[in-house]
C-alpha cells in the first residue's frame, strides 16, 4: 500500500518537483535522466541549474545562451544562475564578464516578475554571494528568502520546498550578523529530518 501511495504521488508530481526531489537526494543520475526527458526550455534550464552544483560538470554551463527569445521571468532567472555558476569557475577576467552578464539577466527577470519563486531564490543568492563592491546585501537577501518561504508554505513555488527557502534565509541571517534570528531558525531546522543535501547544507554551509 505504501509503495502504491508513493508511486501515485510520483505520477502526479510536477517536473520541477521531481527535479527538486532528485536534487535534495543528491541523485545526479536521476537528474541526468530528467535532463534527457526535459521537453521545454524551462525544464532544461531548471535541471541544469540543479545538476551543476552536484557535479560541477562544465558541459552544463559551457554552451549557455547570452539572451533569450520571449523568455519568462523564471527562464531569465535560471539562465542568470547558470551564468553565475560559470563565473565562479572562470578566470578573473571572464569572471567579471560572466558575473555582469548574470546580473543583467537577473535584472531582466526581475523586470518581468519580481515575485516569481525562482527570481526570488536566485536573486537572494546573488545578493548573498556577490562581492561587497558589487552590491552584496545579506539583509536584502534574507528578505527575499523570507518572501520565498511564505510562497513555499502556500505551495506556490513548484520545485522549491519551504525547507530550502528557510535554509537560505538562515544563511543570509548569519551573514547579516543577526545571530539571534539565525540561531532561532537553525533550531527549528535542526529539529527536522532533512534530505541529504539539506542536511549537508546546515552541517557545512557554503562560504559567502
Amino acid at each position: 500500500m505504501l509503495y502504491l501511495l508513493v508511486l501515485l504521488m510520483s505520477l502526479h508530481a510536477s517536473f520541477a518537483d521531481r527535479v527538486q526531489d532528485a536534487y535534495a537526494r543528491e541523485d545526479a543520475d536521476a537528474l541526468r535522466t530528467l535532463l534527457q526527458d526535459a521537453d521545454t526550455r524551462t525544464d532544461s534550464l531548471l535541471v541544469r541549474y540543479r545538476l551543476y552544483p552536484l557535479t560541477e560538470n562544465a558541459d552544463l554551463v559551457n554552451d549557455l545562451p547570452e539572451t533569450l527569445d520571449d523568455g519568462t521571468a523564471r527562464e531569465w532567472a535560471l539562465l542568470s544562475g547558470l551564468w553565475s555558476y560559470r563565473a565562479g569557475e572562470a578566470s578573473l577576467f571572464n569572471a567579471v564578464t560572466y558575473g555582469r552578464r548574470s546580473a543583467n539577466l537577473l535584472e531582466t527577470a526581475q523586470s518581468i516578475d519580481p515575485d516569481d519563486p525562482y527570481v526570488l531564490l536566485i536573486g537572494g543568492q546573488s545578493l548573498l554571494f556577490r562581492p561587497a563592491v558589487a552590491g552584496k546585501d545579506s539583509d536584502a537577501a534574507a528578505q527575499q528568502f523570507d518572501q520565498l518561504a511564505e510562497l513555499a508554505e502556500q505551495n506556490k513555488t513548484d520545485g522549491i520546498p519551504p525547507v530550502e527557502a528557510y535554509l537560505w534565509k538562515w544563511l543570509a541571517l548569519k551573514e547579516a550578523d543577526r545571530p539571534d534570528d539565525a540561531q532561532a531558525l537553525h533550531k527549528q531546522l535542526g529539529s527536522r529530518t532533512l534530505a541529504p543535501l539539506y542536511q549537508q547544507f546546515i552541517d557545512d554551509p557554503p562560504d559567502v
